[in-house]
Parts: C-alpha cells; sequence; structure tokens
C-alpha cells in the first residue's frame, strides 16, 4: 500500500503491479506462518506453557506430512506471484534490475522460511525483527515503488523505514506475548535478549519513529499541513502503548496484535491519500 500510495503521486503508476506486489506479500506471510508454526512445533515451543492461541499442528488440525506439502504449495504460490510481478515491468526496467529483484525474491522466500527451520534459525537467535525490518519494510515499499513508478527517490526510505518500524511492533508484541516460553525453550528473541521492560522501550521507539519518519518526509517533500493530519491517529497506538505497560499485570496481550495489525494499515491508508491529494 505505501510504495502504491507513493508510486501513483509520481503520475506513473501500474496499479496491476501494485496488486501482485500486494499478493506477493500476502503469500510471504502465509507462508512464514506456516513454517513458524511447523518449525516451533518441531522444537517443542508449542506446548500447555504458550500463552498465545493454539496453533493447527499444536492442535492437532493437521499433520507434519499435510504441513510440509502446505509449505511447499504456499511456497510455489509465492514464486509464481513474484514471477508475476517482474513480467508486469518487463518492459521498462532493466535486466540488471529484474536480476537483483528476482534475488531478492529468493531471498524473502528463504527469510520467511529460515525464521524458525533449519538447524539454526535466526528466530532463535535474535534477529527475526532484523529480517522482517528489511523484508516487510525497505524491500516491500521501495520495491514496490521502483517498479510501479519506474523511478529511483531515496526520499522513500523514509516512509520505508516507518513502515518497516510498524511490522517489527506487531512482531515485538507477538514476542512479548511468548516472552516466558520463549525464554525456557531457548528461543532467543530480541525480546528474551531485551527482557521486558527494554521490549517496552523499543516498541515506543518503534511507532513514534514511524511518525516522526512519516513527517519527515512531508517536511522533506514540502507537503502542505493538512498531509500532517496522519497524527490524529496518534492517540490510538498511545492507548496501546498504556496498555502494553500495564498488559503483563492484567493478563495476555493477544488482544492487541489485530488491533496492531488494523492501525499500522489504517495509518497507511490515511497517509497515502492525504499525500495523494497534497500533490493533485
Amino acid at each position: 500500500m505505501m510504495g502504491g500510495f507513493l508510486a501513483a503521486s509520481t503520475g506513473f503508476f501500474y496499479p496491476l503491479t501494485v496488486a501482485l506486489a500486494a499478493l506477493t506479500a500476502i503469500l510471504l506471510q502465509i507462508l512464514s506462518n506456516l513454517a513458524n508454526d511447523y518449525g516451533d512445533f518441531k522444537k517443542g515451543l508449542d506446548n500447555a506453557d504458550r500463552t498465545g492461541p493454539q496453533r493447527v499442528m499444536q492442535s492437532g488440525g493437521l499433520s507434519e506430512k499435510q504441513m510440509h506439502r502446505g509449505i511447499v504449495l504456499v511456497g510455489t504460490l509465492t514464486m509464481l506471484s513474484g514471477a508475476a510481478l517482474l513480467w508486469t515491468a518487463w518492459s521498462y526496467i532493466s535486466l540488471k534490475a529484474l536480476a537483483v529483484f528476482a534475488l531478492l525474491g529468493l531471498g524473502a522466500i528463504a527469510a520467511a522460511l529460515l525464521y524458525t527451520l533449519g538447524k539454526r534459525p535466526y528466530g532463535y537467535r535474535g534477529l527475526g525483527d532484523l529480517f522482517c525490518f528489511l523484508f516487510f519494510g525497505w524491500v516491500a515499499v521501495l520495491g514496490t515503488y521502483y517498479l510501479a513508478a519506474n523511478r529511483i527517490d531515496p526520499l522513500v526510505l523514509l516512509p520505508a523505514t516507518a513502515v518497516g518500524f510498524l511490522s517489527n511492533a506487531v512482531l515485538n508484541i507477538n514476542n512479548m506475548r511468548d516472552y516466558e516460553n520463549d525464554k525456557a525453550k531457548g528461543k532467543n528473541s530480541l525480546v528474551v535478549k531485551l527482557g521486558l521492560k527494554r521490549a517496552f522501550g523499543y516498541h515506543v521507539v518503534l511507532i513514534v519513529g514511524a511518525f516522526f519518519c512519516l513527517s519527515a518526509f512531508l517536511w522533506l517533500k514540502h507537503a502542505p499541513w493538512y498531509a500532517y493530519a496522519f497524527w490524529l491517529l496518534f492517540p490510538l497506538f498511545l492507548m496501546d502503548l498504556i496498555t502494553i505497560k500495564k498488559m503483563f499485570e492484567s493478563g495476555s496481550p493477544d488482544r492487541l496484535l489485530p488491533k496492531q495489525v488494523v492501525q499500522a494499515f489504517l495509518l497507511t491508508l490515511v497517509f497515502g491519500v492525504l499525500y495523494l491529494l497534497a500533490n493533485q
């Protein structure tokens, strides 16, 4: 969405490219979730001590063989969607750029799988946030913008960083929820490495940083005052921060996960529409 809105503001815009970029991102997220379910189950993290909702392999909803087939199927669909995405840009970007994007696509698939799979999954070494930021922030936004607008704008790095921060905020809530079980089972997520108090401080930085990156982008683009109206959404995020600070005394943060996703979506939508209006 963010890459699409920014591309549309340039006047050179391919909606099919943005749609396929969105489909590819959704498939990558599904692939990551399936692999995460499979990897954590195999490593014994999905047990009675887990505080989140029961997963499909944990509940017996799918066998190991069925989940493996599902991962292969979704991985194949992701590759096909990514190939279709690059095909839409075939006529106006260089072969070198296409090769770079193909490698990035394969890297994104590998990152989705290796978060919890393999002998040394990076999610168990506190690197999940880094890869989430890179692929669901910088690569997703900058890549979509470049493919849909056929241009490079270094300032797009700011909204791409904001989206990366928001993606990491979702992951951080998830890992704060799983802190006790992850720590006991040796999954050294960034939250386990930081501890809950510092993880909350990290969360504050992510949310505030996202808003300031978007504001810096608008300022550097000399956008009109009304483009900053997305700050009206900040109280929603602030209330969540207050809730997160108290949640370990009052209960699980599970209910905050969907709220964080919806609010990140809403922030992107409002920011994008306002920026488009500012460029009419």
